[in-house]
């Protein structure tokens, strides 16, 4: 891809993700994600309806009339983007491969944050840390994510979760919401997951393709796993080989489901070839409803 080419992806992906968080996410991402906490703003006379625990007792003595505290909510947030980037995002059946819906979302998200004043980063993983970028503010950092998400060559090909909130963990020394982005063809992270989610706000996105949840009739055909290139021969024609390969992919979603939930994290689940803007209000919607 030429620099003016990449130029141009970027800049429609810009344009389309800003309309989208305009017209569709405007208002949830605050409501769904609060600030730190809160801190003392000003005192005003008491009021009918105020709540009594607001009361300044120490300025109501002074002025002998009943004063209340008002508070604001912090709210700047920091937020961070881990985005798999593994061979097997280059996966897609649909309009698109699962690193073009990954993309798309990261921008999404990135634009959102800081249309709330919210910093935002970047950690770019394989088996390895690719590349990390710590939150900041601002547009022009945000379109550096951008192609950054779209352009990197990710020197792994495999995926290791655990190896990426191990990153995390030793990178971000306060709390931080954490989007961790990934098709999840990965083991051994439940350890990983379970520390992190005790000190950060850490939220699942599940990226799939509908090819790799049903397989087609389509005879005897070589499949090959992009991230460890094996190939294997499969007879797409036997029913009961279909059966199997669905059961099979059902009993492994079900199981990564329970893992994030025996952790109280809700996963976000999205599908190649669908408009990423409406799962994400609902999902902001049903977070704001939980809490």
């Amino acid at each position: 891809m030429t620099p003016s080419e990449i130029l141009r992806k970027i800049r429609r992906i810009q344009i389309r993700t800003s309309h989208r968080v305009d017209e569709m996410l405007a208002g949830t991402w605050h409501s769904a994600f609060k600030g730190r906490g809160i801190e003392f703003e000003e005192v005003r006379p008491y009021q009918v309806g105020d709540d009594v625990r607001t009361i300044d007792w120490n300025v109501t003595a002074r002025q002998d009339a009943p004063f209340v505290k008002l508070f604001r909510e912090e709210r700047e947030l920091a937020v961070m983007l881990m985005v798999d980037c593994s061979a097997s995002l280059d996966f897609g059946t649909q309009s698109q491969t699962k690193r073009e819906l990954v993309t798309e979302l990261g921008a999404t998200l990135a634009m959102s944050a800081i249309k709330n004043n919210d910093r935002v980063g970047l950690t770019l993983f394989s088996e390895d840390i690719e590349k990390s970028f710590p939150p900041r503010q601002g547009s022009r950092h945000v379109l550096r994510l951008i192609r950054e998400m779209l352009t990197h060559p990710c020197s792994g090909s495999g995926t290791d979760v655990g190896s990426a909130l191990e990153h995390l963990q030793r990178t971000a020394k306060r709390r931080t919401v954490v989007f961790l982005i990934s098709d999840f063809q990965s083991r051994d992270y439940e350890k990983s997951l379970r520390v992190a989610s005790r000190k950060h706000d850490l939220i699942p996105v599940v990226v799939t393709d509908p090819r790799e949840m049903e397989m087609p009739a389509v005879g005897l055909v070589p499949l090959r796993d992009n991230e460890t290139g094996d190939l294997s021969w499969i007879d797409t024609s036997s029913r009961k080989h279909r059966e199997w390969y669905a059961q099979m992919v059902q009993q492994r979603e079900e199981q990564r489901d329970a893992l994030f939930r025996r952790y109280r994290m809700e996963p976000l689940h999205l599908r190649t070839g669908e408009d990423l803007g409406e799962p994400l209000r609902r999902y902001f919607h049903q977070r704001e409803n939980r809490r």
